[in-house]
């Protein structure tokens, strides 16, 4: 409180007196006879030294809005109404309102305008300037009701000698009068009367007839509580009324500014149940209604202004809102009057800048800040300090994830949660399915497609029940596939038991990972940059991509299309069945009526089935099943896309397009399953296993460890479970760090080490029973975080619904693993389902996850123009040919990536993740850290960090030697000296030099 009572006065002295009476006359008297003070002076100098450029009413603004800045400020409804005469009668007319754009009463009077940009003339606001100035100003009024409030208005005007005594009843009957909003019906009125306004013919205010006070009813009317409009304010919104019209008996306007102490409900005032907390009135002569009407605009487009919003609730005086008009005037772009057309609305912007940068210029706690960040990407904020316990990571993560557990159940049961269980899942049992069989034909059965469904619903449900990232989706991954396979080939060319050999590498895997779990090692992930997560990242989404289609060009392979087919010959075609060889005519076929060679009824079944061959061109015609399946995959996929996108379109409300898109995959999913059953066509289908029991005949459940090899066999497996190891981790850190990146706006932190504890203990379960190993797969975890993003349902008209986080939770994970396990009893249902449509679910999540990677983005620079190439935040801090060589150098890498995911190198994949590390460590010897830090993130420098935290140390304590002590009593001293800024630090060219170091 001392120095925030220092500061006011220091910048009041600034303010009327000059900086350098200030200075001489805090450094005289009593102010710096305890050491108190001089720490209070010294800190206000400092702050002052960064903001001197700024202008009288911006140092006014920074005082003001760095107090109770943990006090939101409530989001403003504001209404403007004007004074109207319908025939005999004077009432209030909504015309416009806003909530963060305008909206008007069309010229018809019977629908509102498309919301838009609020356009304003540089006079309103000047006008607007001056009645605040010369009119009257109330803040924190104690009213009730409207004409408590209209009577202490007036009262203030007739004290102040602003308003003849005379006008009070006048001025009050005006101001009374009943408001009718645009969802009521207009009073009866004659086509005569229609248009008319006080504007347009005189108001004998004293021969109306009288109104009692109940026009102005004290509660909400029903029509206010069944407006649907409610839906487009947030629930602790209050509400701004503008009120200007113009009278007859007045000489000079009267103008009023109220800002009641507490937000009230002044009954019909307002189109909505909101309480009122600001009112601005304005009744002048006649001759001015559109003078009048467009300062009415201006002071509420002022009102639902972030930053004169805060202004005008902390205001402590009428100069506290002038200078808020000051401010709003210096960031006011003005057009010229003969190159623009002022009855053009301007359409909302698609993102609406933050005013965060605007308020920053003017908080005392952020000076010698940016004023933004740059680059951005997946940092650790809550695991910065790493524990020098045993264990620490993993009890932090516990520590932190507790607390959330009852909210991870609950928050789950949404109608959300379906939609993404069912996208999730179709995308798991495609997987499942998929590895299942490649493992198969890699192990000779030794792991099938049973035991593909079985692991993937065991170890897939035990993660999310009890991991500390529940977002996160278990998949067996390609590299996993490639070490199977040569492990299977080593131990058969070595006459080694194949899954014994196997377990005991699973329980080293084990092991290793809890070490790796004791010890921390999950904070290396604080090096893996934007760099390293997008190169990842890139090279699963291309490979779910390339995946899809080589399945899809396949289907071509299996069935051709009939390219040699000719109409001209269409009477050459023919097929006879030619009977076998006599000496192999089996008994049974003697049962057939007429000769074998004389039956032309017998169909290509029977034919094949009595031992008979086929013979002539037409064969070997087949429907084009790849043509339909090509028909089903990429209609999938285009439904999907233009679903998903459906609720930024213009077409049925809000809720039911918001409905659609979460349910896109779904319905395109039903949509094609149901086309291929109205075709009849025998496309290739899903095959899920009915018999719950091991694929290879012969095999149980349960893998005993010891019998089987000799005892070096269990010590040598150590070496082989490092590589799995090293492989389940960098799989495994890197998939998290991309799902907890601070985009997605996750609330419930992280679980690094938790996580990887989960996979080890799963590694040795899936082990001792002969399923395949698991790890966090990116892209399908990626699906699953885009399938549970929220956005605010209240937006204001015009504005696109703000992204809130993802909802996170336990239950569709626990539900799509439980589906998976269940599916082999779904087979009736689950055969129905082309494959073409699922590689169509596959595609999609492949091009899915690589929107919004700024890689992705990059690679699109090269085939544009300057002057076409999007607004990105780093074209305009570095130069494009420094992004297009950080581009290139990241396309060489994901090049090297994928040749060597397509040889038998693929085994060493997890090594070359960390060899993307290294490569950004060498980015820092070609790029600046100006660059790399908007293109990239900054690594970690904790030895730079050391060293300066020592200086600065060593410097604090030579001052505190110098300093003299203060008294122990005074308690303020403390506080003050943790105010100081860091010595030495220029805050001036901190804030000038671009994004942070």
């Amino acid at each position: 409180m001392l120095c925030k009572k220092v500061e006011g006065n220091f910048f009041y002295l600034l303010e009327h007196q000059g900086g350098k009476q200030a200075k001489k006359k805090s450094s005289r008297g009593e102010v710096l006879s305890t050491v108190k003070w001089q720490y209070c002076i010294q800190n206000v100098f400092d702050k002052f030294s960064v903001s001197k450029h700024l202008s009288p009413a911006a140092e006014r603004l920074r005082y003001i809005l760095s107090e109770d800045d943990d006090m939101p400020t409530p989001t403003l409804f504001t209404e403007m109404d004007t004074l109207q005469r319908e025939g005999d009668e004077l009432e209030w007319k909504e015309s416009a309102r806003w909530v963060k754009f305008e909206e008007k009463v069309e010229e018809g009077g019977e629908r509102w305008s498309k919301p838009h940009v609020s356009t304003l003339s540089l006079h309103s606001l000047f006008e607007l300037r001056t009645c605040l100035q010369t009119g009257t100003v109330l803040l924190d009024l104690d009213g009730y009701s409207l004409p408590q409030i209209v009577d202490d208005i007036i009262e203030r005007q007739i004290e102040e000698g602003m308003l003849s005594p005379e006008l009070r009843d006048k001025i009050s009957f005006v101001l009374l009068r009943k408001h009718r909003h645009q969802t009521k019906k207009p009073i009866h009125r004659s086509l005569a009367d229609m248009g008319k306004s006080s504007s347009g013919s005189e108001c004998p205010v004293l021969h109306l007839p009288s109104r009692s006070m109940n026009d102005i009813a004290d509660t909400p009317s029903t029509d206010q509580l069944k407006n649907k409009f409610m839906k487009k304010i947030p629930r602790d919104a209050e509400a701004s009324n503008v009120l200007v019209g113009e009278v007859d008996f007045l000489s000079k306007p009267f103008v009023a500014f109220v800002r009641l102490a507490q937000a009230t409900t002044l009954g019909g005032l307002t189109e909505v149940p909101v309480p009122t907390r600001f009112l601005f009135i304005l009744l002048g002569p006649q001759g001015k209604a559109k003078s009048y009407n467009e300062i009415g605009r201006a002071i509420a487009t002022l009102m639902v202004d972030d930053l004169f919003s805060d202004v005008a609730y902390k205001a402590r005086d009428r100069e506290d809102l002038i200078a808020g008009i000051d401010e709003f005037l210096d960031e006011v772009i003005v057009l010229p009057p003969g190159e623009w057309d002022p009855k053009i609305r301007i359409e909302p912007p698609k993102k609406v800048p933050s005013a965060d940068k605007r308020k920053s210029v003017f908080s005392l706690n952020e000076l010698g800040q940016m004023n933004g960040t740059a680059g951005g990407g997946g940092g650790l904020a809550e695991d910065e300090e790493m524990p020098a316990h045993f264990c620490g990571g993993l009890f932090l993560d516990i520590k932190r994830k507790l607390p959330w557990l009852p909210s991870d159940f609950y928050e789950g049961f949404h109608i959300q949660s379906i939609s993404a269980v069912l996208f999730i899942y179709l995308g798991c049992i495609t997987n499942a399915i998929t590895f299942g069989g490649l493992l198969g034909d890699a192990t000779d059965n030794y792991q099938g497609v049973m035991e593909s469904f079985l692991g993937t619903a065991l170890a897939g449900s035990v993660f999310c029940l009890f991991s500390g990232q529940p977002l996160i989706i278990l998949s067996s991954t390609g590299p996993i596939l490639i070490f199977e396979k040569l492990l299977f080939e080593f131990s058969k060319n070595n006459n080694i038991d194949y899954m014994e050999l196997r377990l005991w590498i699973g329980i080293h895997s084990c092991l290793q990972c809890f070490i790796l779990v004791a010890t921390d090692a999950s904070y290396i992930i604080k090096y893996m940059t934007r760099f390293t997560e997008e190169g990842f990242s890139s090279l699963i989404s291309f490979i779910f991509i390339s995946d899809a289609i080589k399945k899809m060009v396949g289907a071509f392979k299996y069935y051709p299309i009939n390219t040699d087919f000719k109409p001209d010959y269409v009477t050459t075609y023919k097929c006879e069945c030619l009977a076998p060889d006599p000496s192999e005519f089996t008994p049974w076929l003697r049962g057939l009526k007429g000769d074998f060679h004389q039956d032309d009824q017998l169909s290509k079944k029977e034919c094949l089935k009595y031992g008979g061959s086929l013979l002539g061109k037409s064969c070997k015609f087949v429907p084009d099943l790849a043509l339909m399946s090509f028909i089903l995959f990429f209609g999938t996929y285009s439904m999907t896309v233009t679903l998903k996108k459906f609720k930024f379109s213009r077409y049925f409300p809000t809720k039911l397009r918001k409905l659609i898109s979460d349910f896109s995959i779904f319905m395109s999913i039903m949509t094609f399953v149901g086309l291929d059953m109205l075709m009849g066509l025998k496309t290739p289908k899903l095959i899920v296993p009915t018999e719950f029991k091991p694929t290879r005949p012969g095999r149980g459940w349960i893998v005993m460890p010891f019998g089987k090899n000799p005892w070096w066999v269990y010590l040598a497996s150590f070496v082989p479970a490092l590589l799995v190891t090293i492989l389940i981790f960098m799989d495994q850190q890197i998939s998290a760090v991309i799902v907890n990146r601070k985009e997605n706006k996750l609330k419930k932190g992280c679980g690094y080490h938790l996580d990887l504890f989960w996979v080890g203990v799963l590694m040795a379960a899936c082990s001792f029973m002969g399923l395949p190993w698991y790890v966090a797969a990116t892209v399908i975890s990626i699906a699953h975080i885009d399938s549970l993003k929220m956005e605010s349902e209240s937006s204001a008209p015009g504005e696109q619904p703000q992204f809130l986080g993802v909802r996170e939770q336990r239950v569709t994970g626990i539900l799509v693993f439980v589906l998976t396990g269940v599916s082999i009893f779904l087979a009736p249902v689950l055969k129905f389902i082309p494959m073409p449509v699922l590689y169509g679910v596959f595609l999609y999540m492949g091009v899915a996850s690589l929107s919004g990677i700024q890689f992705w983005d990059r690679i699109k620079l090269y085939m544009m123009p300057s002057k076409h190439q999007p607004d990105f935040s780093y074209l305009r801090h570095v130069p494009l040919r420094r992004v297009h060589l950080f581009t290139f150098i990241q396309i060489a890498c994901l090049a090297v990536l994928w040749v060597l995911k397509s040889t038998f190198l693929a085994i060493i994949f997890p090594v070359m993740i960390l060899g993307l590390m290294v490569v950004r460590k060498m980015l820092d010897m070609v790029f600046s850290q100006h660059d790399l830090a908007w293109l990239d993130d900054l690594l970690p420098e904790k030895e730079k960090k050391k060293k300066d935290d020592d200086k600065k140390k060593g410097k604090e304590k030579e001052k505190e030697k110098k300093r003299p002590k203060p008294d122990d009593s005074e308690d303020e001293v403390s506080g003050a000296e943790l105010l100081l800024p860091p010595a030495g630090q220029n805050t001036e060219t901190t804030h000038r030099s671009g994004p942070p170091g």
